[in-house]
């Protein structure tokens, strides 16, 4: 049974977005310095190795993680080794406006996954709040201007932003299926753990896949392990321990609309590092979302 939507778990919930903004931006910085799917693995790597001082009982021959290798194996693909990956490419391949456009659909997949796929019922609150939420990131794209949105073309590479936002929808669902054991299922980092166990070994996979398809190269810097350092502390660890918790408390459907605070967020970011003040769709904007997950979320 979920919970009300309450502060303390709205501020779980908003962390997640703020901090794949900053990954986002982090990313189309690192274009060109490192291949995007190996940029996923060194990513997940790293969290892989911060984590496991306090989560190496979880690989022992007895612990409860190997019994449920099925689903974990299930979750690391389309949270670890896919998600993340995708979205590298995507920066890499299209526009960040594209990319934002689509992962701007994340709400509607959230409630048409749940009801076809989990048996979930669509309220008339969830489809306004969807509806808010989404109008909220068309003003941040349009920049209040829609004629803006008329001249947006898709290409391919948006294509793997729309199986990423599929992924992580089909992952957050997946998530809060009862019957983790709960040394795993209370312990944050365990369940994370659980998940790289597999996600790392989907990750090297694809990696490996990259650079057999053609010749890659890593331009290793400081600045570039920094930016690899915060890619897997901010965005992963800390993220999905937030996203993790939260969708527990209030269920996928009211957690998926805060990952559209993601493009408000990013929008602030790059124009603060543009030197620009924010404008006043930036309000508009997050007041549409802020409103939509206020009416998704009330219980009727």
């Amino acid at each position: 049974m979920h919970q009300r939507l309450t502060p303390a778990t709205a501020a779980l919930l908003v962390l997640p977005p703020l901090l794949w903004a900053g990954n986002a931006v982090v990313g189309r910085l690192l274009a060109g310095l490192v291949p995007p799917i190996t940029l996923n693995f060194l990513r997940w790597l790293l969290a892989f190795l911060l984590l496991l001082p306090s989560t190496a009982w979880l690989l022992r021959r007895d612990s409860p993680l190997w019994p449920l290798w099925r689903r974990f194996a299930v979750l690391g693909l389309l949270g670890v080794g896919c998600y993340n990956a995708l979205q590298y490419l995507a920066l890499k391949t299209s526009t960040p406006l594209n990319v934002t456009l689509v992962a701007a659909s994340t709400p509607a997949w959230m409630l048409g996954i749940g009801a076809l796929c989990f048996g979930q019922r669509i309220t008339a609150r969830q489809v306004a709040g969807a509806a808010l939420s989404i109008a909220g990131v068309l003003v941040v794209l349009s920049r209040g201007d829609w004629d803006l949105l008329l001249q947006v073309r898709l290409v391919p590479g948006d294509f793997y932003v729309l199986l990423a936002t599929v992924a992580w929808a089909f992952y957050s669902w997946l998530l809060v299926r009862p019957g983790d054991p709960a040394a795993i299922r209370g312990n944050w980092a365990a369940l994370l753990m659980a998940q790289m166990v597999f996600g790392l070994g989907w990750s090297a996979l694809f990696a490996a896949g990259e650079w057999a398809a053609a010749p890659q190269y890593i331009a290793w810097s400081w600045p570039v392990a920094a930016a690899l350092l915060f890619v897997a502390v901010g965005p992963a660890i800390l993220a999905y321990r937030c996203w993790g918790l939260g969708v527990q408390r209030v269920g996928p459907t009211v957690a998926g609309f805060f990952s559209n605070l993601a493009p408000v967020f990013a929008a602030v970011m790059s124009a603060a590092v543009l030197g620009e003040l924010p404008r006043p769709f930036h309000g508009v904007a997050f007041l549409l979302i802020v409103g939509g997950i206020f009416i998704s979320s009330r219980k009727a």
